[in-house]
């Protein structure tokens, strides 16, 4: 998945290295044909001194993708690398993702503008577009309104309009071709904004994991000493009683409603059924939360909402059942159906 999140934590490391003065490298998965560990979009850094951040195949292709990182730093040229992982003769891996992706490589200098702005786009969490020409390195970023940067005369109007069409909707980069010309279109998004209403025992090991799957979390609990950053760290907090906050602010959102206080989780409902919800899971059995529903005017197609929240993992203990409400989340934000994998002939399709 393309998600600005990863960008960010590339591009910080990259900073880190260059102020040990090392050149560096973006590494990028283009197209992937059959099964793959990471998807198109995926991306990791490579720096001149060994430092690697990130993975793009699980270990199995870092060492050799890094002989051909030093190469594409030394002579500041981007490359483009195909793997096919289904010949272990020449691996003698037995990799088991059996498909074949492209790879490029892309030297990023500190002092190169393009990337200075790439990085500062980045930092604003909005959809941008990086568009790559394979091999030439021509390179252009685009941001939600069509603002441009880079090479913008040398790439057709056409690569531009498809990728302004991708800006809502696309997840995964794209390689496209016009004539003889091969484009990469990678549009990376924001991180899934998911409030987590309750801070209770069980939701440490929820928000834990949801931040750690790519989701922003923000734990909504007006209990000052229950709603912390020691308790739940690296995620927003925001302590107030539902009723009090604001639902335009959090508009568009995904939500865990567990409070474990019937009128809490009551106000926490009709919260989010304000905020333009995608998502709106309740903790607890259907019967509690059709009376909640109906003790705040609502119903159950008052917007889209699941109770209970989670898979049928036979979770019993806080831990598995953050995992069971975690895969559900992930299930709906992938529009995958959470059926087993076993006879699947392509995994991620």
């Amino acid at each position: 998945m393309s998600r600005i999140q990863e960008a960010r934590d590339v591009m910080q490391k990259m900073k880190q290295a260059w102020e040990r003065n090392q050149k560096t490298s973006l590494l990028m998965i283009t197209e992937v044909r059959g099964s793959s560990y990471r998807q198109p979009g995926a991306k990791m850094m490579m720096a001149a001194d060994g430092e690697m951040f990130g993975t793009l195949s699980g270990g199995c292709l870092e060492n050799d993708l890094f002989e051909w990182s030093q190469e594409a730093i030394s002579q500041n040229t981007p490359l483009t690398k195909q793997y096919d992982l289904s010949e272990n003769d020449l691996w003698s891996l037995g990799i088991g993702c059996k498909g074949t992706l492209d790879i490029s490589i892309i030297p990023v200098d500190s002092n190169d503008s393009f990337w200075q702005r790439a990085i500062t786009l980045i930092q604003e969490d909005r959809p941008v577009s990086l568009i790559l020409e394979i091999p030439t390195g021509v390179r252009v970023l685009l941001d939600q309104n069509g603002n441009g940067w880079g090479d913008l005369d040398q790439i057709p109007d056409e690569v531009r309009k498809q990728a302004l069409d991708r800006t809502f909707h696309r997840t995964r980069a794209e390689v496209i071709s016009l004539g003889n010309r091969r484009f990469v279109i990678d549009t990376m998004r924001p991180s899934e904004h998911l409030i987590v209403a309750g801070a209770g025992h069980d939701a440490v090991p929820l928000v834990s994991v949801a931040a750690s799957v790519g989701f922003s979390v923000t734990v909504l609990d007006p209990r000052k000493d229950f709603n912390t950053a020691f308790r739940f760290p690296s995620v927003s907090h925001l302590v107030v009683e539902p009723d009090k906050a604001d639902p335009v602010a959090l508009n568009d959102s995904w939500w865990v409603i567990m409070n474990h206080q019937q009128s809490r989780d009551e106000a926490s409902i009709a919260l989010a059924l304000k905020s333009n919800p995608r998502f709106i899971g309740v903790l607890g059995p259907l019967s509690r939360t059709q009376e909640m529903l109906a003790n705040i005017g609502a119903s159950p197609t008052s917007g889209p909402l699941h109770a209970p929240i989670g898979l049928d993992l036979g979770a019993e203990t806080i831990e598995e059942v953050a995992v069971s409400i975690i895969a559900e989340l992930m299930m709906v934000r992938s529009g995958s159906s959470g059926k087993p994998l076993s006879g699947k002939a392509k995994i991620h399709a």
